[in-house]
């Protein structure tokens, strides 16, 4: 079985998001779906075999371009479509390559339905392209005026960003942990200032990426991709977001977790940051998958 995570842009109306879980649930196993009203996302995790798996991504692709129009779409998250981003994810490394193979078929059949689809992390054509940043600076708007003039080509589907759904974000890759932790200062730029110092490409943890972003009710966040949860745990992350907030005056006061993570990220994790609603059995990837039936 591998997995997959694909993220739409839709948080807030939960019709269309019970349509697409729907949808996907009738292809493969739901095993998680967290949505976001600020961020105006959802994130599920499915499991499947390799080849259902593509076809899962493919037919909850289709059905985002029917239901979510991005000409309309306002969200926290950066993201350039409809269907923004699905990683095929692998759970052991015997598996990487047929998770690559999945991961190519997702992206041949999205861009069939007339979405351009850009091949980032280890499946891109190029060092530059490897990082979904790359893609997202400037929003959709951006990635439009960047595709029209020729400065950017799709790796599959057409040269411009479809007109409501955009463009998709695919690869193939290890389990990593989406991870937000909010901060008891309403300035987004504390969380920004926390951000660019836990980021690796400011000097940081490695295999982190980071963003601060605004809340409501008086908080920031500081939104997490750790890319290897074994060698940089969640403790790590809430210690370093905690030393780096301190001399802004801030504190981080509570965590989520956006899908499942693997079991070693959750070592020796404390109770002083607690992570709202994490319940080990619904979210760790080594509980899940054996209750799923895998």
């Amino acid at each position: 079985m591998l997995l997959a995570v694909p993220n739409f842009s839709e948080g807030r109306n939960e019709r269309v998001i019970d349509a697409l879980e729907a949808t996907l649930a009738a292809h493969s196993q739901v095993l998680n779906c967290h949505f976001d009203e600020e961020h105006n996302r959802s994130v599920f995790t499915l499991a499947a075999e390799p080849a259902k798996l593509a076809e899962a991504v493919i037919f909850g692709a289709r059905h985002a371009v029917e239901l979510i129009d991005m000409r309309e779409h306002h969200g926290l998250h950066p993201h350039i479509g409809a269907l923004d981003v699905s990683p095929a994810v692998w759970v052991n490394e015997s598996q990487r390559p047929v998770a690559s193979e999945a991961a190519r078929q997702a992206a041949e059949g999205i861009a069939e339905l007339g979405v351009p689809v850009f091949l980032y992390g280890e499946l891109a054509a190029s060092d530059e392209r490897r990082e979904r940043a790359f893609f997202r600076r400037g929003g959709p708007a951006e990635l439009a005026r960047r595709m029209k003039a020729g400065e950017l080509k799709p790796d599959l589907g057409p040269s411009e960003p479809h007109p409501s759904a955009g463009a998709t974000l695919i690869t193939a890759r290890p389990p990593l942990v989406a991870f937000n932790v909010e901060l008891d200062d309403p300035n987004p730029e504390v969380a920004r200032a926390v951000a660019a110092g836990l980021r690796e490409s400011g000097g940081g943890l490695p295999g982190v990426r980071a963003i601060g972003l605004p809340l409501e009710g008086g908080r920031s966040q500081v939104s997490v991709n750790v890319h290897d949860p074994e060698a940089v745990p969640l403790n790590r992350i809430v210690e370093e977001v905690s030393r780096l907030a301190a001399p802004h005056g801030a504190t981080p006061l509570v965590a989520e977790l956006v899908g499942l993570a693997p079991e070693a990220a959750l070592s020796d994790y404390g109770d002083e940051v607690p992570i709202e609603g994490f319940d080990p059995e619904q979210h760790l990837i080594e509980r899940r998958l054996p209750a799923a039936g895998h």
